[in-house]
Order: structure tokens, then sequence, then C-alpha cells
């Protein structure tokens, strides 16, 4: 960044005696649009009201600082009269009114696509623009006295009235010349369109990079049933570079048209030509930046006082799904040490992604895509190495370590992975602690803990109904419970309290983490269920020899090699996993719970895994309902002949979780309570 500073300070640094607080300025200015209390004045507990502030952060980068090397496209894109790269990002800061009576810590939560998503998982209410009581949930991160912070960091994040989060990125050139590139684009529905954005998706569609041109006959256009088919050349005459809109085709450039429609389950792959890509590395920067101000910073360029001004010991990052994978790509770029050499977050909560980091740091690289076994998997977004420990890529005997950036400059900061087992069918989760051939386990950084919720969904507990899936979806609800008491761990390690929970996650020596055959072998004999057939393994994929260095893809889509082979949890004579964090509804259960479903017939794709769903299987109740269904799991009676063996069971396995460090008091009680109100012995 910028170094900002009078004369005074100016000689006082070259002489070596500059005052902590004068190394460096972390962003240029800091507008705060909106300052106004939260949730009119209430009171949180020991931490007492709590105010918001919204606005803007703006930052210059220097382009021939090596704390900025990793970032793609950097010395392209257009500098200021200081020979500076400016851009910007949004941002949302939640802090107690009295700072004194907060915790000094600092939470930055990863925004998903622009949208919030640390008070949904640990107050329990959702929203772009927490304003009110109702907004603070059960009040549990202001109870604990945490400075909230969100700021944009993709460019790609559309705004659509929602109070997304926003960056503005530049866009690299050549010279006075826009940059071009071949750029491939996978769209697979789930029902019958005829137009799809290029990078569509529910949780937002994001800003794709436009075609050079709406002629189409540059363009190739294939389609496919499944990625192990021959795919089909669509004619010229039969798409277009358009969206569908009130009964005609509208030219877009970044819009699929096909004329007969996108058939439900197949896969689509467009590779074009396209034109201006951002500098989408300057978000890490702009990340590790506005943290290092926040964290240390007296006040901006322009006099603006830092709102957290020597109130803040601590810095935790949390993230969920694309936000986790963004997180773990931050740390394997080497951002989390700012330009000064201090460290920028001492603890990572890294929820749900898998052995994963992103297309995030690449020229048209998009943050919204990730892998999966039927689609999207000839995107690089799982690559070697996986771990955060040195391992050798076994083909090539290549050497790599997720963390070895961050060694070089400094200390590893607290981690905690926290994958749920959708991420060991469908995101490859066992590759953050295998080797890459999945033949042993490696031993993890003493600095980092890794955790299995058994028969967890990736987004947690929905309903109990089957969307596009064969299987009624998963409803177990986990990513609450387990995440308040883990941040509460995490924040006992950095501060010298106590070390967090051991990991518990499926091991190849323990017989706990297995290949599919084992798998099927294990799996109940459940009438009408069916067993996945296959699961993702990440493809070797070779975009060219520019990738890792600078990247930039030559080979568009990449070339394929053999897949990594990734396992999955073993389980029980119920269906249900043996290793992780058994919550109580696993330990005493009412039925199976899987990471894993398969698509139904009418959605396209049938048989095969169904995205990031799970499933739940519920026991018959009686002996007599079971015998009649030929369902060879004991019923629910069979094994809790009274609601008084079911609640002590129950409470007993609360108790353990409690005492083993994965639930607090108030999540134990609130557990006790559901199980108690469950009317099967009625």
């Amino acid at each position: 960044m910028k170094i900002i500073t009078t004369f005074a300070v100016c000689v006082a640094a070259l002489i070596g005696i500059v005052a902590p607080n004068a190394a460096r300025a972390e962003l240029v200015r800091m507008v705060i649009e909106r300052r106004e209390p939260f949730a009119d004045g209430h009171s949180f507990g020991r931490t007492g009201p709590y105010e918001k502030l919204v606005g803007r952060l703006y930052y210059e980068v220097d382009p021939d600082d090596t704390a900025n090397a990793r970032v793609t496209d950097l010395k392209l894109a257009p500098r200021n009269a200081r020979g500076e790269i400016e851009f910007w990002s949004d941002f949302y800061l939640l802090k107690p009114v009295h700072p004194e009576r907060g915790n000094r810590r600092l939470l930055y939560d990863v925004h998903n696509r622009g949208n919030k998503l640390a008070i949904w998982t640990f107050n329990g209410a959702r929203g772009n623009d927490p304003s009110t009581l109702a907004d603070a949930g059960n009040g549990f991160l202001m109870d604990q006295g945490y400075n909230i912070l969100w700021t944009g960091w993709n460019g790609d994040v559309v705004a659509d009235g929602t109070n997304r989060l926003l960056a503005g990125l530049p866009v690299a050139r050549a010279g006075n010349k826009p940059i071009t590139g071949k750029s491939y684009v996978e769209i697979c529905t789930d029902e019958k369109v005829f137009s799809r954005p290029f990078y569509w998706s529910p949780w937002g569609t994001s800003s794709a990079y436009p075609s050079v041109s709406l002629d189409n006959t540059t363009a190739t256009l294939t389609m496919r049933p499944r990625r192990s088919e021959p795919a089909t050349v669509v004619p010229h005459d039969a798409w277009a570079f358009a969206r569908w809109e009130d009964g005609k085709a509208i030219p877009d450039p970044e819009q699929l048209y096909v004329k007969e429609g996108l058939r439900p389950g197949w896969l689509y792959e467009l590779v074009y030509t396209a034109k201006n890509p951002r500098v989408s590395g300057l978000g890490l920067a702009g990340l590790r930046d506005c943290i290092s101000f926040f964290r240390s910073a007296d006040s901006d360029r322009e006099g603006t006082p830092n709102p957290l001004a020597k109130v803040v010991d601590h810095t935790y990052i949390f993230g969920i799904s694309q936000s986790g994978r963004l997180i773990h790509h931050f740390l394997y770029d080497g951002f989390n040490t700012d330009e000064s050499g201090r460290m920028v977050f001492d603890g990572a909560i890294i929820h749900v992604a898998g052995s994963g980091k992103g297309l995030f740091n690449h020229r048209f690289g998009l943050a919204t895509v990730y892998g999966t076994y039927h689609n999207y998997n000839l995107f690089p977004t799982e690559f070697f190495p996986f771990a955060p420990v040195p391992q050798t890529e076994p083909l090539t005997g290549q050497r790599g370590d997720t963390m070895a950036r961050l060694r070089t400059r400094g200390p590893v900061p607290k981690i905690l992975f926290v994958q749920t087992s959708t991420e060991y069918w469908s995101r490859a989760a066992s590759l953050l602690h295998t080797d890459a051939e999945g033949k042993k386990d490696v031993e993890l950084d003493p600095n980092v803990r890794v955790y299995l919720v058994a028969g967890a969904q990736h987004l947690g507990g929905g309903p109990l109904t089957r969307g596009i899936c064969q299987n009624p979806r998963n409803i177990l609800d986990d990513r609450p419970p387990i995440l308040r008491a883990l941040l509460v761990a995490m924040d006992r390690w950095v501060s010298d309290f106590g070390e967090p929970p051991p990991s518990r996650y499926p091991k190849i020596g323990d017989g706990t983490l297995v290949d599919l055959a084992t798998f099927r072998r294990q799996f109940p004999k459940i009438p009408g269920v069916g067993l996945p057939d296959a699961y993702y393994m990440p493809l070797r994929l070779d975009p060219g020899p520019r990738w890792h260095s600078e990247g930039i893809a030559d080979n568009v889509p990449p070339k394929v090699g053999p897949a990594y082979r990734a396992l999955v949890p073993a389980v029980d004579a119920d269906g249900n996993e043996l290793a992780g964090i058994r919550l109580p509804d696993v330990t005493v259960p009412l039925g199976t719970y899987t990471g894993w479903n398969l698509r139904a017939a009418e959605y396209g794709a049938g048989g095969v895994l169904a995205g990031l769903h799970g499933s739940y299987l519920t026991f018959a109740r009686t002996a007599d309902e079971r015998r009649q269904s030929q369902d060879p799991r004991a019923a629910v009676i069979e094994r809790y002949p009274t609601r008084t063996v079911y609640l002590a069971r129950v409470t007993e396995a609360v108790l353990q979780l409690q005492q083993d460090g994965f639930l607090l008091e108030q999540d134990a009680l609130e557990i006790l309570d559901i199980a108690s109100k469950r009317s099967l012995w009625d």
C-alpha cells in the first residue's frame, strides 16, 4: 500500500526509528456513508449496545512491491499519477458502542456471492442489511463481544437490490488495447430453459467475461448427458449469445441461448473468446490490507479515524463453501502477511470447502465455480497441493504444501477445517488429510485441526423434501451448534487459554475412510434406496505452462489427466458414519443421515450424485412396519422401548459432546429440549 506519512516520519523511517503506527497505511481512504445504532440500541449482555457502520474503502497498491507479486495481471492494470493501482470495496461493520466492553476480537465474515453468512450461522438470523433486533437473531456474536466486519472482495458480484457486497476491481489491459483470450463455460440446468447466464447460481449470478463478439462462428458449443459420454457439437445456427426474454432472443454477450432449450441435467460446454479480465487477485490483497488497517492503523490518509483503532487484539476469518475456499486460497497465495511483515489473521474457520481452493487469482477466473462429480469438473478449483503439510505429487514428483508461502514469511495461523459428509462425496475432502494417491493418512500441522460432522450435508439441515433428488433431503441441524462451539474454541486457542478439541475425521489407518466398493458393502440394503456408483475425484487438469506461475490458461478447456484418489467415510449397519463429530441425532438415531443424494430422473442425469445434497432415511416406527417394508435397520421402538430410554441416551450423547468441546451449554439444552418433544412413543 501507499506509504502515507509526514516528512518527519519519512526521515525517521530512514534512520529506523519509525513509530509503530507510522509503518504503512493499509488503505488510502475510508468513507463512512451510514453510522447508526444497531437493533435500536438494544443492550447485548455484558457487551451493551452495538452500532452499524456502512461505507466504502479505497485502496492503492504498489505493483512493484514483492508482497503483491502473486496478484495475476497486476502490472497490466491502469496506474494513477503516483504509479499505483486503485480499487475499492464496500464495507459493513457491527461494533460495540463501548469497545472496552467488547472482547477485543475482530471476526471477518467472507461474503459468499455478496451475501453475509456469519449472523445466519452463529446467530440464526439471515439478511444482507442487519439492522433490527430481529436481525441479530439469538445475539450470540454480540453477547460474545465481537466486532464483525464484511467487505467486498470479488468483482463479479452483481448489484441486484439485495445489499450484496461489491468490489470495484480494475480491468487489465495490454497497453491501449483490451486483453482477450479463450474462456471456458459449462452450464447444467435442473429444468428446461432457453437461456442461462454463463455463471448463474441460486445464490447470486456472477458477472461473466463478455464475448468479444455476438458472432458465434468463432466459438464452440457442445452438449453431452454426462462427462463420460462423447460430446456433440451444437450447430452455430442452433444457439446464440443471447437471453430469452418475453418470448424472443435478445443479444447478450454474457448469456447462452439454445433454440431447442437446454436439456435438464445435460452438460453444455462453451469455448469462446472473452475480453476485459478483471485483476481478481486484488480482492485478496484488499482483504489483507483492510484487516491490517482495522487492526493496526489510527486513521486513513485523510485523517478519518479507524473505528477499531486500538481495540483489536486478535482477528479471525470465517467462510462457508466458496468463502471457505477463498480463505484456503488466500493462505495458499501467502496473503496472510501484510506488507510490513505482520500477521493478518490469527485464526481461520474454513467451513465446507472440501479440499478446494478456487479461481480467485487467475485471468478470466470466476470465484463462483467449483468442481463436483457431475458438472464443473473441468474447472481447476481442486489442484495440487491439497493439504496444509508438505506432500509429493505421485506422477510428477512435485513437492507442495498449501501453507508453504506463509511458512517462508511467518507463522501459520490457527486453522479449523470443518467438513460435512457432502464434502467427502462431492468435494474430495479426504485429500485434505491423505496423500494424493489416497493410500495413507498424513500428519497434520500442529496449527491445523480437521473435523467431519458425521452425516451432515453441505449447507446444514433443510426441509424433508426431495427437491431434485431421489431421497428426502437431510434435516440434520449441524452448522450453528458445532460452529458456535468451535469459534469459542478458536478464541481460546489463539488466546493461549487451551487447545481446541483434537481433530475428528475418518482415516485410512483405522478403516473409517474407504473406497466406494467398501462403502457399498457396508451400507444397509434399504428397499427403494439406490447407492452412488461414483463420486467426485478431482481430475489432473493442465491449463498450460503459465497457469501456476502467472495465472493464465493456455489450454482452454484444460488438458485432462488421471484423477486423484479421494475416499469417503465408512458407515455402520444403519448407514450412519462412524468417524467425526457425531451429533446426538447420529449417535442416537431415528434414521440414516448421509451427505449424498441422487438426482431424480425427471431433472436429468438420473441416478448421479445430486450436487451438494444429502439424504435422510427414517427408520420404521415399529417392528411390524419394519418387516412390512423389509427394512434391515431396527425400528425406533426396538431401539428405544420408551421415551425415557431414548432421552437417557440422548442426554448421555449431549453431555459427552459438551465435555469434548463440541457443544456449548445453550446448544446442549436446546438439543435436549427438541428431543423431549418428539412423539414417536405416543
